[in-house]
């Protein structure tokens, strides 16, 4: 991306930090959405990019969702927001590789829902959260999907239901937000859990992701007879795969395997 975009991406071998980066705020309007998802359909297909790292400019805001000022100049709540949907994450397809949210200050409406979106969540100490939506007569819809999934579903409710901020300490309590850390270390964190996942077996985390997503909606012995069956693509691969067979190489040699993501 140019400097001038609200998108601003740093590779770190397989690493690939995403930054939405559009001062005042970091809210997204139909262009960034764009953006963003061309940004993570990218970083979904390049074979040599591991683990991605969502975050957001500066200290105050994350992402306050949709940006309100570009909706009243014309954007249409409804247009195009590109592959991947609002925010180019929460309905990007196949995105089998782990995306940590460093969740840097206000993450509220849809700027919740892009966390939401992401695998893993870390929260600076001064991060605070919020579904305002209800307020303005309107649904959080990714988040009344995810949050219940996150979070208790009594909890999730009422959060959505009165729309309330809360803080970093409570999102940990419940269970949302993985780490807290100091705002000053929060990337430093980020990067290195990044590292620690960039290490690890990529047919493993392709397959835990869809075997996650496939047994969403299934039962448990329905879901373990596509597995079993081989029947998931991803887990259909890793079982044929040279990193499959490593694993137990090293395994028995009592060395570090070599994952080569084939």
């Amino acid at each position: 991306m140019t400097e001038s975009s609200p998108v601003k991406t740093r590779r770190d071998g397989a690493i690939l930090e995403v930054t939405l980066d559009r001062p005042k705020a970091n809210a997204i309007d139909l262009a960034t959405s764009r953006i963003l998802g061309e940004t993570f359909l990218g970083f979904r297909d390049d074979p040599d990019l591991r683990v991605a790292i969502l975050t957001g400019g500066g200290e105050k805001f994350f992402c306050p969702g949709w940006d309100l000022k570009a909706a009243a100049a014309g954007d249409a709540v409804d247009g195009d927001y590109g592959v991947g949907g609002f925010g180019g994450l929460q309905e990007l397809r196949d995105m089998n590789k782990p995306v940590i949210a460093a969740v840097n200050g206000i993450a509220c409406g849809g700027g919740l829902e892009l966390a939401l979106s992401a695998d893993l969540i870390l929260a600076a100490e001064h991060a605070t959260f919020a579904l305002p939506e209800i307020r303005s007569g309107t649904v959080a819809d990714a988040a009344s999907i995810k949050l219940p999934k996150r979070i208790p579903y009594h909890i999730a409710m009422e959060l959505l239901l009165t729309g309330r901020w809360f803080d970093a300490e409570e999102a940990h309590r419940w269970g949302l937000v993985n780490e807290i850390v100091a705002a000053d270390q929060l990337m430093d964190r980020a990067r290195e859990l990044a590292r620690l996942l960039a290490s690890g077996p990529p047919l493993v985390y392709a397959a835990i992701k869809e075997i996650v997503r496939d047994a969403e909606d299934s039962k448990f012995q329905d879901a373990m007879n596509r597995i079993t069956g081989r029947q998931l693509r991803t887990v259909d691969v890793l079982y044929g795969s040279d990193d499959n067979r490593e694993g137990a190489l090293a395994f028995s040699k009592k060395r570090d395997p070599v994952w080569k993501g084939r």
